[in-house]
């Protein structure tokens, strides 16, 4: 018990503190790291990391709004439209993806080929145009509810799906990280509380492992904090490849193990 909480503390710090300057919680790649290290059951796992998402964000956002980077309405539009997904992501999970076999092949489907397109986006970026405009009211409204939806069933709040997305349309990561952070740590209190109430309707493994998402929930805080700091000054090319070699190595063991 003792050694995974320390674990899960190193790991949530290490994860965020990367993760952060382009506004992704970390639990993207925290998931993996608690299903085959830690040993959490599924479907527990998610809402543990829905828990890690809600105690590390403020971390990062109180750095984020400190600099002044946390303003504008896209964090509200993201967060207003990600909430109804988040939660209808929590029913689907508990209630069809409850098996571990099921939600492995899930999770390499997502972390392989996002780790390809962050990889190819870095390589070869979109042209960046000063001011670009944000999606229309009407794609960005079923955009963020997408992936409310399988944030919700991920338990990663959505925002390694945003960022990347909004990036493609030449928005600065300096823009997109706060307000995608934002959306995350708002669905993920509304998935946690989501998923607190589908405990009491199902036998199985469905409440958080509390200990250990505080655990990890508290290096993120920390972690979080000290990559928003650290944006300004880290290359964002070696970041994003960075993250996307993560995740398609994470993706292609998922699938091995799915496929064994």
């Amino acid at each position: 018990m003792e050694w995974t909480v320390w674990a899960g503390f190193a790991a949530g710090l290490l994860i965020s503190m990367v993760t952060a300057p382009v506004g992704v919680s970390g639990a993207v790649f925290l998931l993996p790291v608690q299903l085959s290290v830690l040993g959490v059951p599924s479907p527990a796992v998610t809402p543990t990391n829905l828990l890690f998402n809600v105690v590390a964000g403020p971390g990062a956002l109180w750095r984020y709004r400190r600099d002044g980077a946390l303003r504008g309405t896209l964090a509200r539009r993201l967060a207003a439209w990600t909430l109804p997904g988040v939660i209808t992501g929590a029913v689907i999970r508990v209630f069809a993806l409850p098996g571990p076999g099921v939600f492995r092949i899930l999770v390499a489907a997502f972390l392989l080929p996002l780790g390809v397109w962050l990889c190819l986006r870095t390589l070869r970026p979109a042209r960046r145009r000063p001011g670009a405009a944000e999606p229309s009211a009407r794609m960005l409204a079923a955009l963020a509810l997408t992936v409310g939806v399988v944030g919700g069933i991920y338990g990663i709040g959505g925002g390694s799906l945003l960022g990347p997305l909004l990036a493609a349309r030449g928005m600065p990561m300096a823009r997109i990280a706060p307000a995608t952070l934002a959306a995350t740590f708002t669905t993920s209190v509304a998935g946690a509380a989501a998923y607190a109430v589908l405990a009491t309707a199902s036998s199985g493994p469905v409440a958080p492992d509390w200990w250990l998402g505080l655990a990890c929930g508290a290096g993120g805080l920390i972690g979080g904090y000290l990559g928003a700091r650290l944006q300004p000054h880290l290359p964002e090319t070696s970041l994003r490849l960075l993250l996307g070699t993560l995740a398609g190595a994470l993706g292609a063991v998922y699938a091995a193990q799915a496929l064994t």
